[in-house]
């Protein structure tokens, strides 16, 4: 774990576990048995706080609930989830927080297949699905349900039960923080096993739907759903959705967007429930531009760009930067 981060309810900088050696392995160890043996936590590693971030005040959507925590417990969340990896198994469709992964793979995965069926002079629909605020939607009993489906032995159901279990929350403000409420939907923001968790819901929750559209891509909640055809790409997208918000997730319809790589003349629009899809001539996907051409163009210039700005950040004289 890193340095210099922000302590949790219990006042405990990592440093100090990383000052007292075997000790605090030992100590450590002992407390995360008790724990296991128990299924009950610390309740100071229950709460959390909610504050603004970008944009209006009086908007909801711009406060996030970030959960603050213990050290200890990101520790014991580790355990936790090192133990789980070992049982669990992740679709191969699914690149986001998987050993020997990253976005590098899934970007290049996709630039091939568009790369594929443009030199063959085919075209490739894609949609890019968003759901909306992914982890914060998730019902836990949903959770539950897919962490046994996935082979999860029932004790460490009942240990990441726990930890959800009279989960706190304040929102924080200019003026202050709010009393203490509960939380009772969502997975924990910023915690270091709910990637995992989401991972495997995902996956659980698209096990069927994954056998009927197999160009499909994840990330997290950054899904990619291609096809040849503009219906059967539109069929698919509304199997996902159904499967997903039947369990309880939203497929947002002004965020989700549609391209047809290689696109003839009059190949139309995709719809969801009725309404249109946005059609784009490009899109931002983890980071990277892909085009409808199949090109790289904007991409590589994007590039140079951030290139060429760190350079001259860094060729910068001290008497400018003071300048400055």
């Amino acid at each position: 774990m890193k340095s210099g981060k922000a302590v949790g309810p219990d006042d405990i900088p990592v440093e100090v576990w990383k000052c007292l050696g075997e000790a605090a392995v030992e100590f450590l160890t002992s407390l995360f048995n008790r724990v296991l043996e128990s299924e009950k936590m610390p309740e100071e590693w229950r709460r959390s706080a909610i504050f603004k971030s970008k944009g209006d005040v009086q908007s909801c959507s711009n406060y996030r609930g970030i959960k603050l925590m213990s050290h200890t417990m990101k520790l014991w969340e580790r355990v936790v989830e090192a133990r789980l990896r070992k049982v669990v198994e992740i679709c191969e469709q699914q690149y986001g927080f998987m050993p020997r992964k990253s976005t590098t793979d899934a970007i290049f995965a996709l630039r091939i297949l568009m790369e594929k069926y443009r030199d063959g002079q085919r075209e490739l629909h894609c949609v890019f699905v968003d759901l909306e605020k992914a982890y914060d939607r998730v019902p836990r009993e949903e959770l539950w349900y897919c962490m046994r489906k996935s082979g999860v032995a029932e004790k460490y159901v009942r240990v990441v039960q726990d930890m959800y279990e009279r989960s706190r929350t304040v929102v924080r403000c200019a003026v202050g923080q709010t009393e203490e409420f509960k939380v009772e939907v969502g997975l924990h923001q910023g915690s270091a096993l709910s990637p995992f968790l989401f991972a495997m819901v995902m996956d659980q929750l698209s096990e069927e739907v994954r056998q009927e559209s197999p160009w499909t891509m994840m990330f997290a909640d950054d899904i990619v759903i291609c096809s040849e055809s503009r219906e059967q790409v539109e069929e698919n997208l509304e199997r996902w959705r159904f499967a997903l918000e039947r369990r309880g997730m939203k497929v947002s319809r002004s965020k989700t967007e549609y391209m047809c790589v290689n696109e003839r003349e009059g190949s139309g629009t995709v719809r969801l429930q009725g309404e249109e899809v946005k059609k784009v001539q490009e899109f931002k996907y983890l980071g990277s531009t892909v085009q409808s051409n199949g090109e790289c163009g904007k991409e590589v210039k994007k590039r140079v760009q951030a290139g060429v700005a760190v350079a001259l950040k860094q060729a910068l004289t001290p008497e400018f930067k003071a300048y400055q």
